[in-house]
């Protein structure tokens, strides 16, 4: 498989150390592609792999750029690792070039013009899915959210409903960490210009009653126990496209609800408060001295790098889905998760966990589309496609999945994580 990865900031150079690392017999090259021709380079070179990872310059909001360099280097499927404004570049330029499109955000959403705390406008993915029929009729696969979440707890969601549950009628993804970074008075985990996009765009829900609807957000904050030592988190509503995805495929099998929350601090949401308060969330051009700029663009340059503060930090993020439905005619609720080490990621990837957490997941479904067990045509979840060789891959790639039986009716029999062995039941 030849792959043109758009950007090479930290998910982007962490997919690229994993496949480096893992040296997969279905991987022929790749094309280091970013705005930034240096930073690219200095990916490359310290792959220390010139002939399979080749750094070039590009626009990724340039659709003809973006289709000319996947033409120059004949390739077969195009990476997005870019901030979600280039998805719908890149989404084209696939189709385009007729590549297969992976990315881990899906398309911007619209909050509703009159009613935004209530209604949904254009929802994420919106954009996209609207362009099935055309993908399907070329044969063409884009497969959208393969990242952690969206992405990993998509695959959790189809197994719990293929081998879990009789009846899936709640998936509420709950993600949280008790990471620190020695000295920094303010550090992030992910880029700022996502996690504003997400923190203060209004927060969807899903209800079968209901439908999509939108809410304040960092709504109905709850306290939810992470394993592995990480504790009790305080989560709140946050955006995100799992709400968007999953009713899609699982209503006809009994979905009623389904909620995405992030563990935020109080300090992290008063200073997201403070930047929207004063209007340096917006991505509308400002002229500042004869320059036009986006004020959240100027965040996102001057705010802390995550991969800078990697090596100072410290604890683990967790990453899972808490499903609730029926099994045997008895209640029960399981938290699948994955948990991530910053200092174990720092020494096997040189990527902070949640960079690295993120990375490994496409790299994952790279694989198996590239092996033919995931295969397909259309604009799709990764829900759509069977789990388990996904889940079969997690531990060899260093980031096995567990699970965790909450408190139900039914107990846990002992085929019910025995298909694949990884996904064991923790302490």
């Amino acid at each position: 498989m030849r792959v043109l990865l758009a950007g090479v900031g930290g998910v982007g150079e962490a997919i690229a150390r994993i496949i480096k690392k893992k040296n997969p017999a279905w991987f022929d090259m790749m094309v280091l592609a970013d705005y930034n021709l240096q930073r690219a380079q200095g990916v490359a070179g310290n792959l220390g792999d010139a002939k399979r990872f080749v750094p070039e310059q590009l626009d990724a909001g340039n659709q003809k750029e973006i289709e000319a360099l996947a033409g120059k280097y004949r390739t077969d499927l195009i990476m997005n690792a870019c901030s979600p404004q280039f998805n719908m570049p890149l989404f084209h330029a696939a189709y385009q070039a007729a590549n297969t499109y992976i990315d881990m955000a899906m398309s911007l959403s619209e909050p509703h013009p009159a009613e935004p705390f209530a209604r949904t406008g254009v929802k994420l993915g919106d954009k996209q899915f609207a362009e099935e029929e055309a993908w399907k009729k070329k044969g063409l696969l884009a497969l959208l959210g393969s990242g952690v979440e969206p992405g990993m707890v998509n695959v959790f969601a189809r197994y719990g409903a293929d081998h879990l549950f009789d009846t899936v009628e709640e998936f509420h993804v709950r993600d949280g960490a008790n990471l620190e970074v020695e000295g920094a008075d303010v550090a992030f985990g992910f880029s700022i210009w996502t996690t504003i996009e997400e923190c203060l765009n209004p927060p969807v829900v899903w209800e079968k009653e209901r439908g999509w609807y939108t809410t304040e957000p960092f709504s109905d904050p709850e306290f939810f126990d992470l394993p592995e030592g990480i504790g009790p988190v305080k989560m709140m509503n946050v955006e995100h496209e799992e709400v968007l995805m999953l009713p899609r495929y699982f209503e006809d099998r009994g979905l009623r609800r389904v909620t995405f929350k992030f563990g935020l601090e109080d300090s992290f949401v008063d200073m997201l408060k403070t930047l929207q308060a004063l209007g340096l969330d917006k991505t509308d051009k400002v002229k500042v001295g004869g320059v036009e700029v986006s004020p959240r663009d100027v965040v996102g340059v001057t705010a802390p790098d995550p991969t800078s503060t990697a090596e100072a930090m410290y604890g683990k993020t967790a990453a899972g889905l808490w499903i609730k439905g029926k099994r045997e005619n008895m209640d029960r609720q399981v938290y699948i998760y994955q948990v991530a080490d910053n200092q174990e990621c720092m020494k096997d990837i040189g990527s902070q966990a949640v960079v690295a957490q993120t990375a490994f997941n496409p790299v994952i479904m790279m694989e198996l589309l590239a092996e033919g067990l995931w295969s397909g045509s259309g604009v799709v979840g990764p829900e759509y496609f069977p789990a388990e060789p996904f889940l079969e891959r997690m531990e060899g790639y260093g980031f096995p999945a567990h699970m965790v039986e909450m408190d139900s009716e039914y107990k846990q029999s002992s085929d019910d994580s025995a298909l694949f062995g990884p996904l064991e039941q923790a302490d």
